[in-house]
């Protein structure tokens, strides 16, 4: 047996979008419903285990047999189902990869499994079964019943007098329908072979691979939770929404102040119309609002804080132990690469300023509001800087968080040769204050001379490096920071004129992009090659790893100049044809290198434990005695394939997590 595909129907009481798949099979009342298998792309048979059959022992063997590659759409679901269910039923059969200081002892070794999912995703096809298979024109596709069935026999029904109070459906309760739920299980397995064959010959690279199993092995792991924190926020926020909305309501006399409508209604009764109660609009009208109306929309402000949604989904992700686990997509963002947040959400967690964040953080693991309520203005606001402490090291363990220093703007300057930007890396040099120099021709210091320039020189690295022009600069909150209308397109002009090499490589790009899908012809630009094959455009990156574009075509774009684009999904989350240029597709290759950094140095550092990742950042649960020095000199070690780039990476040490 070389290799096995399979597909699971299963059941649980826990709400798997809600809580993951980790606490999902961690139920009590988890089983297994259906086991549809195939063994090297032979005949798919279906396991009805709801109903007495079992799992040929030859097959049980092969889920812990390394040699055998066991294949699945969204694979990470079918290993930690069946860790679970292998611990139950065939314990001597079980065997993880764990060892005791390490916390993924439930779970099966992945280094054996591969996913067709991710297969998708590095093709730049959707992540759903249903969405590749249509793409991919399969004369096999997923059976359009199947939400139903799930929704029939895979989660708690409700009690009602025609299905006698029961608060599940078995097998026995509609037969006709469970023949149904097991051709759609057989079928899954069909198109999910399918899949594979025909992306055979575009196959996955082994190191991609590898990169995989080391995800799969962080989600495991996991991060511990304070669950004291966690309770005691949500009980906070509970109290401190309920003062303000008492306060709004004295203050306005609406039945509802947190109506969108009557406030609207309220505001214009009282002088102030507003066509939006935005955070940004609320923020704007407060500078100049007269009272009482500026504190209405202060409490407003309050109230509006999503804070407390955190930490429900911290309470519903944490698992046995008190870790929550699952939350990472590998390969989520498929146009880089780049991982996907899910459940938690660490990749868009709020930054913590407040100086005295130990303290506040003790107020709310002491469960004592009143001292919180008396020490801070803001309690929603304070409790939002708070959510990144919710996560802690193991007893007698300590976080190192450790993360790349500019990392994109690193591979922009070396990809496109801009020598003055790679002086001031090599330097340990501020490029804010760098850029702002270079921009205005005048020295720079971040607490010196010129001091005043070094946010225009900030704004404009952040929102200008892949051809953002005046909109780009607004969307990052130029006006907000104080800059002027008029400066805007100054601002655009020269720091372009300052970094001519990154504009000359972003047209660079944008010809070879056209050459490969107009004209069929392989090129490079430096160590970025660009072709096209069976309907595909690739992007070859120094790593090895390829950026790939479905259906590629020429069009005309909104000014009328000629443009790639390319099938996808775009910003309505459906699929369909999007527009791209030089600059958007530059976009795409230094974040997919920034990626491949952050991988290479994950794999340098795989015999740490960690147990997050937010961006460019690593969080690694690590022995008091480890080196946060050394931690920084391993992460930044230049990749053996970009030769000639200057990384650095920098860090701290806590005893909860937090933005230093």
């Amino acid at each position: 047996m070389k290799a096995i595909s399979i597909d699971l129907e299963t059941y649980s009481d826990v709400d798997l979008q809600k809580c993951g798949v980790y606490k999902y099979a961690q139920s009590d009342n988890f089983e297994i419903l259906l086991f549809g298998y195939s063994v090297d792309s032979g005949e798919v048979i279906v396991v009805d285990l709801a109903q007495g059959e079992n799992i040929p022992n030859e097959i049980v063997k092969a889920l812990t047999d390394e040699s055998a590659i066991k294949w699945a759409f969204n694979a990470a679901f079918e290993r930690v189902c069946l860790s679970e269910y292998l611990r139950r039923y065939y314990e001597k059969d079980f065997r993880s990869y764990s060892i005791n200081e390490d916390t993924v002892g439930d779970y099966l070794d992945p280094s054996s499994w591969k996913c067709s999912m991710i297969w998708s995703a590095y093709m730049g096809l959707p992540l759903s079964l249903a969405g590749a298979g249509a793409v991919l024109g399969l004369s096999e596709q997923k059976l359009t019943e199947g939400k139903d069935l799930i929704r029939y026999f895979c989660v708690p029904c409700k009690p009602t007098k025609v299905n006698g109070g029961r608060t599940r459906n078995l097998p026995l309760h509609d037969t006709e329908k469970w023949e149904m739920f097991k051709k759609y299980n057989k079928r899954d397995v069909e198109v999910e072979m399918s899949i594979q064959e025909k992306l055979s010959k575009f196959p996955v690279p082994e190191f991609v691979w590898e990169e995989y199993h080391l995800d799969q092995e962080i989600n495991d792991r996991g991060i511990a939770l304070d669950m004291a924190v966690v309770k005691n926020a949500i009980l906070f926020d509970s109290k401190s929404k309920a003062v303000l909305s008492d306060k709004m309501q004295e203050l306005t006399g609406l039945d509802n102040p947190n109506s969108v409508q009557q406030m609207k209604q309220w505001l214009a009764d009282n002088g102030l119309k507003m066509g939006s109660l935005g955070k940004k609009e609320v923020a704007e009208v407060l500078k100049t609002a007269p009272e009482p109306l500026q504190t209405v929309l202060s409490l407003r402000q309050q109230l509006a804080k999503s804070s407390v949604k955190k930490y429900q989904a911290m309470e519903n992700a944490v698992c046995k132990y008190g870790r929550a686990r699952g939350m990472f997509q590998f390969y989520g963002a498929n146009r880089s690469g780049r991982w996907a947040g899910r459940l938690i959400q660490l990749q868009n967690l709020p930054q913590n300023h407040i100086t005295d964040l130990a303290e506040a953080r003790s107020l709310v693991e002491q469960g004592n509001y009143d001292a919180m309520n008396m020490l801070y203005d803001d309690i929603p606001d304070t409790l939002s800087q708070l959510i990144r402490t919710a996560f802690v090291p193991r007893k007698g363990k300590k976080f190192i968080v450790s993360d790349f220093s500019a990392i994109e703007a690193r591979v922009l300057s070396h990809l496109a040769g801009e020598k003055w930007r790679a002086d001031v890396f090599a330097s340990g040099g501020d490029i804010y204050c760098a850029s702002a120099s270079q921009m205005f021709h005048v020295p720079v210091e971040k607490h010196g001379q010129n001091a005043h320039l070094r946010q225009k020189g900030k704004i404009a690295e952040l929102a200008l490096g892949y051809g953002g022009s005046v909109g780009a600069l607004k969307s990052m909150g130029a006006l907000e920071m104080g800059l002027a209308e008029e400066e805007l397109q100054p601002l655009v002009d020269m720091w372009r004129e300052a970094n001519p090499n990154i504009v000359k490589f972003w047209w660079e790009v944008d010809r070879a992009v056209k050459k490969a899908v107009k004209e069929r012809m392989p090129s490079k630009v430096g160590s970025v090659s660009f072709s096209y094959k069976s309907g595909m455009l690739f992007i070859g990156l120094p790593s090895g790893r390829n950026l790939s574009y479905v259906k590629p075509k020429m069009g005309v774009n909104q000014f009328g100049s000629e443009s790639v684009t390319y099938e996808g999904v775009g910003d309505t989350k459906k699929w369909e044809r999007i527009e791209s240029y030089g600059p958007k597709f530059v976009e795409n290759i230094v974040q997919a290198i920034s990626k491949d950094i952050l991988m290479y140095a994950m794999r340098t550092l795989s015999h740490c434990f960690i147990c997050g990742h937010v961006h460019d950042e690593l969080i690694i649960e690590c022995d008091k005695r480890v080196s946060l020095a050394a931690i920084c000199e391993q992460m930044g070690r230049t990749t053996p394939w970009i030769d000639g780039i200057l990384l650095r990476a920098d860090g701290y040490e806590c005893n909860f997590y937090k933005k230093d």
